[in-house]
């Protein structure tokens, strides 16, 4: 079969190598995946780049978490699943339900076990969330990193409710999804970006402000200023954002820490927690089998549409790296394995 590996980490994605690969073959609890489409998220560029950093991973490996498409074999102890299910794939295989553990989120797909940017892969049968009928493989592949982190900061660990008002930053795919659900939660929404092109269309998809943070640099203190603060952060930039997330904050509100897209140095006040009695949460390991199932019968109640900026072909996979550490990208990238 056709996969991708990790081989060795650089600023290029040079290292990100196309080779044949033995067609696995599915153990007792596990089903085998005809992987029809992947797709990039920031921990993706970590894992391959030189310049970048994320604990853990284990080289080579097949990149990707996020993938999507049909059962094609099963183990002889799976009864779950049958050969011509639509799945997604799982971020941590061995989460299927209840809080998070170490052992739960030891392994993570495309970090220290193989990935979704192979035409086969395995997975235990308890681990994959069957796609419903209405999402195509594209979209299906958009959400088992970026579309659950930000289900699960809002939905899952916020309790998030109508008429409460969410701030993403940036317009990103965790961001975008968390856009969209805060609307399907009937929940106002914020946008940041320095693209007004970004904010546009961030705008089509139902945010109702919108900041350029180039032009509002002290944008934390202009949110609250519109707003008197809101209940929720998605916070994705880190350390080089964090201390405007939490200015931005009403008091008793919830700053989910998600992401390090501003850099990693840097020292942040923490008095804004303080004095505000702010929840701030890390949200790590991404989430269960049980939120995607969640998640997913949310999607299909609206019929919610993932936003897929661009689709690359399989041959093109290092473009789309580069693609997306470029940053023009608006929602998703993904890779077509048909």
């Amino acid at each position: 079969m056709r996969a991708y590996e990790v081989q060795d980490t650089d600023t290029d994605y040079e290292g990100v190598v196309e080779v044949d690969r033995e067609r696995p073959t599915p153990a007792a609890d596990e089903v085998l995946v005809r992987i029809r489409a992947a797709s990039l998220n920031y921990r993706d560029l970590a894992i391959a780049n030189a310049d970048l950093a994320y604990p853990g991973m284990s080289l080579p490996v097949v990149p990707l978490s996020d993938g999507a498409g049909d059962v094609v074999d099963v183990g002889a102890d799976v009864d779950r699943l049958a050969a011509g299910d639509r799945v997604a794939t799982p971020f941590a295989p061995d989460w299927i339900d209840g809080p998070a553990t170490t052992e739960k989120i030891r392994r993570t797909t495309g970090g220290n076990v193989d990935g979704a940017l192979a035409e086969y892969a395995t997975f235990p049968a308890e681990s994959l969330p069957v796609l419903p009928d209405y999402l195509s493989y594209e979209d299906g592949a958009t959400l088992s990193c970026a579309g659950l982190t930000a289900w699960r900061a809002l939905a899952e660990d916020g309790d998030l409710g109508a008429g409460e008002t969410v701030l993403a930053l940036g317009t990103g795919g965790v961001s975008t999804f968390a856009l969209q659900f805060a609307s399907l939660h009937g929940a106002e929404t914020i946008v940041t970006s320095s693209s007004d092109e970004k904010l546009d269309r961030a705008r089509e998809l139902g945010a109702d402000e919108t900041l350029n943070y180039e032009r509002t640099p002290e944008w934390g203190e202009a949110i609250v200023e519109r707003t008197g603060g809101v209940d929720h952060v998605v916070e994705v930039g880190g350390p080089g954002t964090l201390e405007r997330s939490l200015e931005a904050a009403a008091f008793g509100g919830h700053v989910h820490l998600i992401g390090v897209l501003a850099g990693q140095a840097g020292q942040v006040d923490p008095s804004a927690i303080l004095h505000k009695g702010l929840d701030v949460e890390g949200v790590m390991g991404v989430g269960s089998r049980a939120m995607f199932d969640r998640m997913l019968d949310a999607m299909a109640v609206a019929e919610l549409q993932p936003v897929i900026d661009r689709v690359f072909d399989f041959e093109d996979a290092r473009d789309a790296y580069r693609y997306v550490d470029a940053g023009k990208h608006q929602g998703k990238v993904v890779i077509s394995l048909e």
